[in-house]
């Protein structure tokens, strides 16, 4: 296999940003722009490198698409680079989601934001489908991995199966299918799992310390909370929203279902991932208690127990990646975590993309058997002719991704007058 070539650290930053400035639309179209950045473009990552990425972050609680940006940096440039490219996915989202979340508390809901962000929605439609195929062409190498794709669309979609369960059964089958091999290759060199634990265990909990020795109760108690959501989002922010919104909402009162609806609303047509609702909700809470300060300082620290633990786990397990690729058994259990993640990914486009043309969708339960309906007479033309728009752009004269989004947000803002 060749080596890709390695980048400056100023070339990578730059690309770094380019990419936290795209990250629209959660982890399908995140993960596809990250491909097109890394893979295709420029080939800084192998195909199979970002693939067993891919499948290693799909075992970890937390934002996915937050964890491969890192590795890739990690694996450029080591623990300097892991940690530029992790902040740089994130911190954009997050400054842009502080803005509006101070607007929406002071303000309410602001309608040329919402205009903007409908174009980009349309268009990130387009950007997940493309990667859709693209993943879906160099995941599934057979029938095996068609029908585990296929499989893991239909127990995720239909009967809402939990997503760890997917991937375990998953992994179970490829590392089963497998033979193990003879002579084991030596674990990674320069490995120090303990001392990386030890050191990211510290950084995330030092704040929520230091808040409790000081009798900070109410920010105690919203990092205590977000903390441990960091630990059980496996499947991304989707599969924590309904936990979150029976503890925030019903349980300590921090906010109304409309009020959460509207924060996750914001997320998904913000740079940045899916779970800086947690930001927006730590905000509303803090502004509630005691004004707009205290806000800033739920949202900082929210995103502070929300995030590093991204670095413990991909710091800690980022040598390994590797080595289990070169392991027959282990590498058979990635590539059919990588199979089911298509079926994954798939489930999320069509959810995204249901509730982007649709103003109305349904949940219809049928015994086992769960039916989104979207409500026909709701239908967005305004979205539909945007993200046609942004087919022409993106497949067929394949503009960069900036403009389109630029265009489309234009689009947006200018058919809401109509």
């Amino acid at each position: 296999m060749t080596t890709p070539p390695t980048p400056t650290l100023r070339e990578a930053t730059r690309v770094f940003a380019r990419i936290g400035l795209l990250s629209f639309g959660g982890p399908a179209a995140q993960i596809a722009v990250m491909h097109r950045e890394l893979v295709e473009e420029r080939p800084w990552l192998t195909e199979q490198q970002f693939l067993n990425a891919l499948s290693f972050c799909m075992l970890l609680p937390g934002p996915e698409a937050t964890q491969i940006a890192t590795y890739a940096g990690w694996r450029l440039h080591g623990v300097k680079g892991g940690l530029i490219a992790g902040l740089l996915f994130v911190v954009p989202g997050a400054l842009v989601m502080l803005g509006l979340a101070m607007g929406y508390a002071l303000y309410g809901k602001i309608p040329w934001v919402e205009a903007m962000f409908l174009g980009i929605k349309a268009a990130v439609v387009v950007i997940v489908i493309e990667a859709l195929l693209r993943v879906a062409r160099r995941a599934l190498k057979g029938w095996a991995h068609w029908i585990i794709a296929a499989l893991s669309f239909v127990g995720i979609f239909f009967l809402t199966l939990p997503f760890p369960l997917i991937i375990a059964v998953a992994a179970l089958f490829g590392y089963l299918t497998q033979r193990s091999a003879e002579d084991p290759p030596p674990h990674p060199k320069g490995a120090n799992p303990l001392r990386t634990i030890a050191i990211w265990m510290t950084l995330w909990w030092a704040p929520v310390a230091v808040l409790w020795a000081v009798g900070a109760t109410f920010l105690t108690q919203i990092g205590v909370f977000f903390a441990k959501l960091a630990v059980v989002t496996f499947g991304g922010a989707y599969a924590v929203l309904a936990y979150m919104t029976q503890a925030a909402v019903f349980d300590h009162g921090w906010l109304t279902t409309p009020q959460m609806m509207d924060g996750l609303g914001l997320a998904e047509t913000t740079p940045g991932p899916l779970i800086l609702v947690t930001e927006f909700v730590a905000f509303i809470a803090g502004f509630g208690e005691h004004g707009i300060g205290m806000g800033v300082a739920a949202a900082l620290l929210a995103l502070w127990v929300t995030f590093v633990p991204c670095y413990l786990w991909i710091f800690t397990g980022a040598p390994y990646i590797e080595w289990i690729a070169t392991r027959p058994r282990l590498r058979g259990a990635l590539s059919a975590i990588t199979a089911a993640v298509v079926g994954v990914v798939l489930n999320l486009s069509l959810w995204f993309a249901l509730h982007v043309f649709f103003g109305t969708v349904t949940t219809v339960h049928h015994g086992p058997v769960t039916l989104f309906t979207p409500d026909l007479t709701t239908l967005d033309w305004r979205v539909v002719g945007l993200a046609l728009l942004s087919a022409v752009m993106i497949l067929r004269l394949h503009m960069d991704l900036l403009k389109v989004l630029f265009l489309v947000a234009l689009g947006g803002i200018a058919l809401s007058f109509i």
